[in-house]
């Protein structure tokens, strides 16, 4: 991915300027190692990174620089794929974050993480994802990471146990505003398990990831590409989660735990890379523009959005929004059950990325130790 440095790096700049935190949308050893992740932090105001199974797959495949770190981990006896998976990505994460540390202590624990994904095949597995959370969270060790958690039914749960256990949380494929009002409970819930119990929530951070090109491409299947709705719903849905963020996080109920240190969970736009081609592809960047969120953009969107982005607030009012909701539920959109089929077919991908990720990193495994002295 490469990124002008002028002008391009001045439109990102002035997107910050507003009030938005510029996240990259991937990571990977060759990011790190060839300099270009630290340039996107000094140059390009990028300020954290997130990760998934399908974006470290696809580094993984691409890159010869995972070998020499498997190699030795074979060698010293680590023979479990998932093991094998975590100790090289772990890796990735934890020198990223390093990376960003600065971003984070400059902006006194608001800004510069990087996250990190619980394996997709324990999303319906509160107790589960509970453990492996907290596995990851304590060999990371540091505290600009974050550890994603699927905003399923399990996944909320998890969530609050979390949060009250001092955890940093993304929580990742959220696609309904129903959904995200459960999400705001169980963080808040968390919270206030802490203040209640005495421990401090002043250093805890924590992002909603609410998915939105998902969103429009899945009314799009429904509606035909000759609906005046097109391209219009998901970013109207985001809306009004902004406004339900800012409803909840205002109230007599965190008033009381920003009292006590506590710092809200922010919502982030993911899935900002436009689907449909034939609509602008800065499109969700340009139109959520709002204070306060994070955008996490692929290295295609933030490349486009240096090029020709248009960096301005928000134009289009409330009003507007709820009347493009409105039209969808009159064309019989229902977001909610939406949501819920999004969020399964998210999770069901994610598995098969995972596994084909295992898969990979076995077959690397036998093509190195064919050609190394362990074998003869």
């Amino acid at each position: 991915m490469s990124v002008a440095s002028q002008p391009g790096t001045t439109r990102l700049r002035r997107l910050r300027a507003h009030g938005v935190s510029i996240w990259l949308d991937t990571l990977s050893r060759d990011l790190i190692a060839t300099g270009e992740l630290a340039r996107l932090i000094h140059e390009c105001g990028v300020t954290g990174a997130t990760t998934n199974p399908a974006i470290f797959a696809r580094a993984f495949a691409g890159s010869e620089r995972y070998d020499d770190q498997l190699r030795c981990a074979v060698a010293a006896g680590v023979e479990d794929v998932r093991e094998l998976f975590f100790e090289l990505a772990l890796k990735d994460v934890a020198r990223a974050a390093d990376l960003l540390r600065p971003v984070h202590d400059r902006s006194a624990g608001l800004d510069g993480f990087v996250s990190f994904e619980c394996t997709p095949g324990i999303a319906g597995d509160t107790d589960a994802t509970v453990a492996q959370a907290l596995e990851l969270w304590e060999r990371l060790h540091r505290p600009n990471v974050m550890i994603k958690v699927p905003a399923t039914t399990a996944g909320v749960a998890a969530i609050e146990e979390l949060t009250a256990r001092g955890v940093n949380v993304n929580v990742t494929l959220l696609f309904s505003v129903g959904r995200y009002e459960q999400v705001i409970d169980a963080f808040v819930r968390g919270i206030e398990r802490r203040v209640a119990a005495g421990h401090p929530v002043d250093s805890i951070a924590s992002v909603a990831s609410f998915f939105v090109s998902r969103v429009d491409a899945k009314v799009e299947q429904r509606l035909g590409s000759g609906s005046p709705l097109r391209g219009r719903v998901a970013i109207a849905s985001a809306r009004r989660a902004y406004g339900l963020w800012r409803a909840r996080f205002t109230d007599a109920r965190w008033e009381r735990a920003s009292i006590a240190g506590a710092r809200p969970q922010r919502p982030l736009w993911a899935s900002t890379g436009t689907k449909d081609p034939a609509e602008p592809d800065v499109l969700y960047v340009e139109e959520l523009i709002l204070p306060g969120v994070v955008n996490t953009m692929p290295p295609a969107t933030l490349a486009a959005f240096a090029d020709h982005g248009e960096p301005r607030p928000w134009a289009r009012g409330a009003a507007e929004h709820e009347r493009v909701l409105r039209d969808a539920e009159a064309a019989g959109i229902d977001l909610e059950a939406l949501g819920r089929e999004l969020e399964r077919e998210a999770v069901e991908a994610f598995c098969r990325s995972y596994e084909e990720l295992l898969d990979g990193i076995r077959d690397r495994i036998d093509s190195l130790l064919l050609d190394s002295p362990l074998r003869t």
